[in-house]
């Protein structure tokens, strides 16, 4: 068939190795834990901003500068950030990629997280801490979705290139990562039990 693929949206996905983040995922939730109860300006902002949940992303998002969990994660996606720099051959021109901020997100039952982008970031992402069975998926949308015109919809199960938008199930150790445009979201978790990441934006700085 004479058709091609172009302007690929690239997904960075990673898991580490299990022992490396059973015991990383021990410390980082006993921390989390601690930072939840501590946290009271991240747990009012919550209150309005992520209904049922706990997140501090208004009010501590440089853990990564704080707690040796955070730092050590930080120093293990930092390696992974030069892997996909290389499949998305992006040109730096002498400046370099930093973590500038890091934050963890706690989504119990029925608690989700709308469609939203990471404005004036080059790469985001979520280290999955822990995830419960039906705890809910991460979503990312078509980036051209506000671009078809007078355009029929896609069959029910089009090929892996061709839908509107894909859905990713995260497993405790995975790391997703991907440029900071691309809209996402993370669907209701239907589970019973608590679904805790860690969340992060690279500027090109």
């Amino acid at each position: 068939m004479p058709t091609r693929s172009l302007f690929p949206t690239i997904i960075y996905d990673h898991k580490l190795p299990r022992a490396k983040a059973r015991r990383l995922n021990a410390d980082l939730l006993s921390d989390i834990y601690i930072l939840k109860k501590i946290d009271r300006e991240g747990r009012d902002w919550s209150k309005k901003n992520y209904v049922g949940g706990y997140t501090s992303y208004s009010s501590i998002t440089d853990l990564h500068l704080r707690h040796s969990p955070f730092m050590e994660l930080k120093t293990l996606i930092d390696k992974e950030v030069k892997a996909y720099l290389s499949s998305l051959e992006l040109d730096l021109q002498k400046r370099k990629l930093v973590m500038t901020t890091c934050w963890v997100n706690v989504m119990p039952k029925l608690v989700h997280h709308s469609l939203h982008l990471h404005p004036f970031s080059c790469l985001s992402g979520t280290y999955y801490v822990h995830v419960p069975e039906g705890s809910g998926n991460l979503k990312f949308e078509d980036p051209r979705m506000g671009l078809f015109m007078a355009a029929p919809p896609r069959k029910q199960n089009p090929k892996k290139t061709n839908p509107y938008s894909v859905k990713i199930q995260p497993q405790a150790g995975q790391l997703i990562m991907w440029e900071s445009w691309l809209r996402h979201e993370v669907t209701a978790n239907r589970g019973t039990g608590q679904r805790v990441s860690v969340s992060f934006n690279y500027e090109w700085l």
